[in-house]
């Protein structure tokens, strides 16, 4: 089984392709996060590629934001070769829970697997 990493060429790093990928198809939505997804912006496509989009007024402490980031990444890292060779992006789209961190990771974690766990394979 091929390792779970999160190489670049799995990110998107251009407002452009944020912005396509935004315009694009909207996949899910819950009770955080919203999901999106577009054919790829570049011609080399080939494989599933994640950007995210956290803003300051949903998750005023850096922590959180830091903290939602990485359970987004880890749960797009265990499904990324399993997903269709779109560009996906994941954007919190309310205020976080006033629950502990750990809690607040745990419902974040359920969420994103949830929507990942929705798209098709091609």
């Amino acid at each position: 089984m091929p390792r779970a990493t999160l190489p670049p060429e799995a990110r998107l790093h251009r407002p452009s392709e944020f912005a396509a990928a935004l315009k694009g198809r909207r996949l899910a939505r819950g009770a955080f996060f919203i999901l999106s997804a577009a054919p790829p912006a570049s011609p080399p496509a080939g494989q599933a590629r994640l950007g995210m989009v956290i803003a300051k007024r949903y998750a005023a402490h850096a922590t959180t934001r830091n903290a939602l980031k990485r359970v987004i990444r880890e749960s797009f890292r265990h499904r990324r070769l399993d997903l269709p060779p779109q560009d996906y992006v994941v954007r919190l789209h309310s205020k976080a829970a006033a629950v502990s961190l750990t809690e607040l990771k745990r419902l974040a974690r359920a969420e994103v697997d949830a929507h990942f766990a929705r798209v098709r394979p091609c």
